[in-house]
């Protein structure tokens, strides 16, 4: 195995968790991190093989989950980092990966919301000690850092798409 192949498939798997940690710590998911998965992607796929028919496919879904995104962003569903990010996986993960990531997104967001939400109401949680981060994270209105949900998606979805089934058939 191509050893530099494998570095660049990492590199999804490694920006998500990234992002997720820094979502969970910081509430923010830094732009460095979909700009690294934008800029990465396309030399990813040409190392694997994918055509440029399919190249162009990734771009579409990107388009329109970064559309989508922005459309959750203005009606204060989501965040900006979040539709950012979502745009940037959907770019790797193409047509055949973005049901499962849409998917395994939600799902994952919807138990951590549900746990963080019955955490943040049990009495005297607020005042566990602790970094700053997770006090922020327990305070009962807080923001929930989706970011998490989205890089579980990403993972679980990765395995599907176009870039790894090329990356095994090769």
């Amino acid at each position: 195995m191509d050893f530099a192949l494998i570095l660049l498939l990492s590199v999804l798997p490694i920006l998500v968790i990234a992002a997720g940690l820094t979502d969970l710590t910081t509430m923010t998911i830094p732009n460095w991190i979909s700009l690294g998965l934008m800029l990465a992607f396309v030399p990813a796929a040409l190392a694997v093989g994918l055509p440029l028919g399919a190249v162009a496919m990734h771009f579409g879904v990107a388009l329109a989950a970064l559309f989508m995104g922005a459309a959750l962003f203005a009606l204060r569903l989501l965040g900006g980092g979040d539709a950012k990010l979502m745009a940037a996986v959907c770019l790797w993960l193409g047509l055949s990966g973005a049901l499962p990531f849409a998917l395994m997104t939600a799902v994952a967001g919807g138990l951590f919301s549900i746990g963080l939400l019955l955490v943040r109401g049990s009495p005297g949680v607020a005042a566990i000690g602790g970094p700053a981060w997770m006090s922020r994270l327990l305070q009962p209105k807080g923001d929930i850092p989706y970011g998490i949900a989205i890089a579980v998606g990403a993972l679980a979805a990765f395995p599907s798409s176009d870039m790894v089934q090329a990356f095994i058939a090769g």
